[in-house]
Formats: C-alpha cells, sequence, structure tokens
C-alpha cells in the first residue's frame, strides 16, 4: 500500500539521481524551476519511493524528473503517480498534460493516453520524445 502526497523539491533528489543520473551529484539535480513546481512522493509506509516533479504554463502541464525506486518497479507505484499527477493537473484547470519521455518509457505512458507528437531530441546521451495528452 502506498500514499502520495505533496513533498520538498529537496526530497526528491536522491531518487532523481539514483534513478535518472546515476553518475551525477546530488546537488545537480536541483533545477532552477524547482521552486515554481509541485512535487509529489510516492510513500510505502515511510520510505520515499516515488517522486514527480509538475510544471504549469497556463493550462499546459508538464511533469518532469519521474522516478520510482528500482527495488519497487512493476509494482504499480509509478501508475498511480501518473494517475495522481493527472488527476491534479485536471483539477487545476489543465487541458495538455506533457513529457520528454525517454524512448525506453513510450510504451508505459501510451497505456495511459499519451501520444507521441513527433518531436524527438536528444539531451545528455538520452533519447527522447514529447508525448502529450488532453485532459479536458
Amino acid at each position: 500500500m502506498i500514499h502520495i502526497e505533496q513533498i520538498t523539491p529537496e526530497l526528491t533528489w536522491q531518487l532523481r539521481r539514483d534513478v535518472l543520473y546515476p553518475g551525477n551529484r546530488l546537488y545537480e539535480m536541483e533545477m532552477d524551476e524547482d521552486l515554481q513546481g509541485y512535487h509529489f512522493g510516492a510513500f510505502t509506509d515511510t520510505k520515499l519511493v516515488g517522486v514527480v516533479s509538475l510544471f504549469a504554463n497556463g493550462t499546459d502541464w508538464q511533469f518532469r524528473k519521474f522516478a520510482v525506486d528500482a527495488s519497487v518497479q512493476g509494482q504499480g507505484i509509478g501508475s498511480q503517480l501518473l494517475n495522481y499527477v493527472t488527476t491534479f493537473a485536471k483539477a487545476e484547470g489543465g487541458e495538455r498534460l506533457w513529457c520528454n519521455a525517454r524512448l525506453s518509457a513510450m510504451v508505459f505512458y501510451a497505456r495511459f493516453g499519451f501520444t507521441q507528437t513527433g518531436e524527438a531530441f536528444s539531451k545528455g546521451g538520452i533519447d527522447y520524445e514529447i508525448m502529450a495528452k488532453r485532459l479536458h
């Protein structure tokens, strides 16, 4: 059983680093825009096992730095987090939710109604494609 709650940006940094950027230093996980976003954590009891950050630009919402601890992947935690931020963005008046999807995660996002936009790019040696979903 997990529960999801809003957390401070600093609490996201360890999982961001461990899951997404294992070769980087912890302080490199801070983003300038962290203070403008919403950050959510998935907890099993008191252990933080998943994080995602959500940013609004009008009715356009982007989630970033979505990470689930490798030891609990495949247990539905990422699905619950994605559903949570989708519901949150929609409740806040969001009309579109999108992300820079790693190619390895595109099938996961497609299961939740996200579609490929055809906008692909590489950054830091990782290939991405923007995927988006209409909320209303």
